[in-house]
């Protein structure tokens, strides 16, 4: 029997080594096929024009220049204004939105709170229908006064019904012990909320965080409707434009040439891949910080003690 036992022990040690190996060599391979596609974003964005039309995307620039740079980077104290201007809003927008969102959501969580069935209604009902773009467009501009103002490029973003809805979720399984605690030593609801609730919910509020600063780098729209000062244009807005404008030229060059006239190939499809390095660059960084707390709220709301 104890040989028996020896003999099936060590074929099950095998067996978990074998599946170990397995295991460990799919994750590789699925992590190199996910950093796959930035490294040839990179290359392709340091390649020339002519050789990647000519010879497709690849690992490694085949003709090495920085056209694609310097064509984005024509005027560097716009795109330096630019990025400003973006980080200005992605900070201040997210700060005040996780404040706004956490304190209607921990609202809505409280279970003794009298309008509870009926303000959470009121907010889910927003996910389902919207006013529609002119009207939005009439609020903002018009009734809100925020044409070729900055704040509007923060204010409606401000508050998202569904960021709502998962803080109201992680918010409702924090026991209601805690805070009759707080209620006995004194403290009101404002301490109550900044002492206890806002720590215990850190996990939640980096996620949804992290989902608005992504909102906001990444918003060029609300640039597009409400700014037309070139010192208040974000980021994506200004690549944008820059892009069309390139793209505007290449089509016009290639009549030029058609005709007969010579003129040089501009970095059209390059500049998109180094669009992408100089927009998604400092949010890769950023997501290094925010790992911890995301990867422990992405299941936010969803488990209850």
């Amino acid at each position: 029997m104890d040989t028996k036992s020896g003999f099936l022990s060590g074929v099950n040690d095998s067996s978990s080594k074998i599946w170990n190996i397995l295991m460990h060599a799919f994750f590789i391979i699925f992590s190199l096929a996910c950093v796959l596609p930035i490294v040839v974003v990179i290359s392709t964005s340091f390649s020339s024009e002519m050789s990647v039309l000519r010879d497709g995307f690849g690992l490694f620039p085949k003709e090495f220049t920085l056209a694609a740079y310097q064509s984005i980077l024509y005027n560097p104290m716009m795109l330096v204004r630019s990025y400003g201007v973006t980080i200005f809003v992605s900070l201040v927008g997210t700060t005040g939105g996780l404040l706004i969102i956490s304190s209607l959501g921990y609202v809505l969580s409280r279970k003794d709170f009298l309008l509870n069935k009926q303000l959470s209604f009121f907010v889910f009902f927003t996910i389902l229908f919207n006013g529609g773009l002119v009207p939005f467009y009439i609020l903002v501009s018009r009734w809100l006064g925020l044409n070729n103002n900055i704040f509007a490029l923060i204010v409606p973003y401000l508050v998202s019904a569904w960021f709502v809805l998962l803080i109201k979720g992680f918010m409702s399984g924090i026991p209601p012990a805690l805070i009759e605690s707080a209620k006995i030593d004194g403290a009101g609801e404002i301490r109550t909320f900044f002492a206890i609730i806002i720590p215990i919910s850190k996990p939640a509020l980096a996620t949804v965080g992290l989902f608005l600063l992504l909102q906001y780098w990444n918003d060029w729209w609300l640039s597009m409707l409400f700014i037309t000062d070139e010192k208040l244009y974000s980021l994506q807005f200004l690549l944008v434009r820059i892009l069309n404008n390139i793209e505007f030229l290449s089509k016009n060059l290639t009549k030029l040439s058609g005709m007969g006239v010579p003129v040089n190939a501009l970095p059209s499809l390059t500049s998109r891949f180094a669009m992408c390095i100089l927009a998604a660059g400092p949010m890769l960084v950023v997501f290094l910080f925010f790992q911890k707390y995301f990867m422990r709220g992405i299941v936010v709301g969803s488990i209850k003690e």
